[in-house]
């Protein structure tokens, strides 16, 4: 039997006529607002018979907020930044159930969430919105006015004017500026439903500083995320119904096929707002409900930060500018995707820039603007890849070569014989820390000999989010201590920072992000191993013994001084036990092999690596105790 629909039960039952529904239904296209929302916005139907009627087709009971007395307990299962999120109040805890109401009791995702969180099973009722979003601001925060949620973020939002948003094409065909001279018309008369949900999808992700919008079709919904501080965060979901025309309108813009559902296909467009300028990079997937689109937001105009400003600890800034200020040599940067890399070396270009020096950098896409510099971007359909454009740059008369990444073993060779005729070439690779930089180079069949030459330094680094001022401190608990030990901390701190949430970091405790940095400095004794035996053991031992500070020692200071959580740090940098004790008499940090301490000369007798990890786990158990 055909399931009925809520505009179907209220014609059958007498409450709305067929014109009044047809015409609330074409106001609702383009919007994300409930079918039942509107109709009691509008006052066209009675609370109790629009509650009556979402009963009859969703067999959940209703429940009016206003007579309601939810249980403390219940309150404490589920964080007020969930509730607002999901639009969900726990209500009471039955037989191992917990009670709860709901906007969207249909929606499997939620309750999945709601049951993992709380490890109870969910008994679902259903309420409506403006209700619900009252009794949550009432019994979490004693009264005080709750915070927007994500659904009326993008159902009304108070400061995006779509309007202000102009689509610029960035191809030379006469049919796709068409199309974007078209779309900017809709966007005007707000006759199409798709542009203007197109439109405030794009004006939300920029009003939350967000790097990537993914449109993901599912089963039921097609639900629409924001990557904010390198963390994907949902924004709500659109009906399956405009499914097909959003993510065709996207392709569009993008100078896509609409036509080819099958393969994956890539496109880009630009978007204008006030006195920005975005360029966004689309990639369509197909998959099995439909084509999943994600777009990248870059930002045309430069970072100009200092590298201070980027989180860089005052000694590796200076150890930097003092390898970028030498004439000639290969610095690497490294890391995953998204971990800063470009606006690092986008820094190091903006303080290297001056009249007498020529800088050229070939990069895929060019992601920043630059004035002042020649950038290039690569375009391997044309033939121009990294290696073919990096030999024109030589015959450029550069100073500085900027090369985006080193994808392949002849660029890597190119990059490192320009450094050694007296150029200064910065690049990135993907590794997970400094001293993997060599490993890969020698994997992609550079010999030792090559790489100690011209390879001046490494820098490894990774974004962690930073605290929102939200943030309370409280004492430290043995866990956090135990934890900190285990990676290498022989003082945990005694109190330790938890976000808390507010409007101003959406909810998310976490307000944007810093570096988290790791400095190799190629000197004679760690290029001599690297010429002769290429032993990435002994290169570490060696830097180490040199003072090279690891990532998660960055890490812990920036944990100390309160500018984040050890969840985020674990989440983002890679750690492992350091083997690192205190000298007894000057208390400075000492790495297990030393003999003397460097600080202070005294013997330390420190013991072998077996009995310091003993050692360290007697400290983290006498931590847990």
């Amino acid at each position: 039997m055909k399931k009925k629909r809520l505009g179907e039960v209220l014609r059958e039952r007498g409450k709305i006529s067929a014109a009044d529904l047809q015409n609330v239904i074409e106001q609702q296209q383009g919007t994300l607002i409930h079918l039942g929302e509107l109709l009691l916005d509008r006052g066209i139907v009675a609370k109790d018979d629009l509650a009556d009627a979402l009963e009859e087709i969703s067999h959940v009971p209703y429940i009016d907020c206003s007579n309601i007395n939810p249980e403390p307990e219940a309150l404490k299962l589920i964080p007020r930044a969930m509730a607002e999120r999901l639009s969900v109040l726990p209500i009471r805890i039955e037989h191992k159930r917990l009670i709860v109401t709901m906007v969207a009791p249909q929606n499997l995702a939620h309750l999945d969430e709601l049951r993992f969180t709380t490890g109870l099973e969910i008994s679902p009722r259903q309420s409506f919105r403006n209700e619900l979003q009252a009794a949550i601001g009432q019994f979490y925060s004693d009264g005080k006015p709750k915070a927007a949620t994500k659904q009326q973020v993008i159902e009304k939002p108070a400061s995006i004017q779509t309007d202000e948003l102009e689509f610029v094409s960035t191809s030379s065909r006469q049919a796709n500026q068409e199309a974007m001279q078209e779309m900017q018309a809709d966007l005007r008369q707000r006759k199409t439903p798709a542009v203007q949900l197109v439109s405030e999808i794009i004006q939300i992700a920029i009003s939350k500083q967000a790097s990537d919008i993914h449109i993901e079709p599912r089963a039921n919904e097609t639900a629409v995320r924001v990557r904010v501080d390198g963390v994907l965060r949902d924004v709500h979901s659109v009906p399956r119904t405009i499914q097909t025309s959003l993510i065709s309108r996207i392709k569009i813009l993008s100078d896509m096929d609409i036509a080819e559902r099958r393969t994956p296909q890539d496109g880009r467009f630009m978007v204008s707002t006030g006195s920005r300028q975005l360029d966004l990079r689309v990639s369509a997937l197909p998959t099995q409900y439909g084509e999943k689109v994600v777009i990248r937001l870059l930002e045309s105009s430069a970072p100009l930060t200092s590298l201070n400003e980027l989180g860089m600890p005052t000694d590796i800034s200076d150890g930097l500018w003092q390898l970028i200020s030498q004439p000639q040599g290969l610095i690497l940067v490294t890391g995953p995707t998204g971990s800063g890399k470009s606006t690092t070396l986008y820094s190091c270009l903006n303080k290297l820039m001056k009249p007498a020096v020529n800088i050229v950098t070939v990069e895929d896409p060019v992601e920043y603007v630059l004035p002042g510099i020649n950038q290039a971007h690569v375009n391997s359909k044309a033939g121009m890849t990294f290696a073919s454009c990096l030999r024109s740059i030589l015959r450029q008369d550069p100073n500085i070569i900027m090369v985006g990444e080193i994808r392949d073993r002849e660029t890597a060779e190119i990059a490192m014989k320009a450094a050694q005729t007296g150029h200064m070439v910065l690049s990135t690779l993907h590794t997970n820390d400094s001293i993997s930089a060599i490993v890969r180079l020698l994997d992609l069949g550079i010999p030792g000999y090559l790489i100690s030459s011209s390879v001046t330094g490494i820098l490894a680094q990774r974004l962690v989010r930073k605290l929102c001022s939200c943030h309370t401190i409280q004492p430290a608990t043995p866990e956090f201590q135990a934890s900190l030990v285990q990676a290498g901390c022989s003082k945990p701190p005694s109190t330790m920072a938890v976000p808390i949430g507010c409007e101003k970091c959406d909810q998310a405790g976490y307000k944007g992000r810093i570096g988290i940095y790791e400095l190799l400095r190629l000197d004679d004794s760690i290029r001599t191993v690297v010429r002769t035996s290429g032993n990435i053991d002994q290169v570490r031992e060696i830097a180490r013994a040199n003072g090279m500070r690891l990532m998660q020692e960055d890490a812990v200071e920036k944990l100390r001084s309160g500018m984040t959580t050890l969840e985020e740090i674990f989440r983002v940098v890679p750690t492992e036990n350091i083997s690192r004790l205190e000298c007894p008499k000057c208390s400075e940090p000492i790495v297990p092999k030393f003999k003397y301490c460097p600080h202070c000369g005294r013997k330390t007798a420190t013991p072998s690596h077996a009995s310091s990890s003993r050692l360290q786990q007697s400290i983290s158990e006498e931590v847990l105790q």
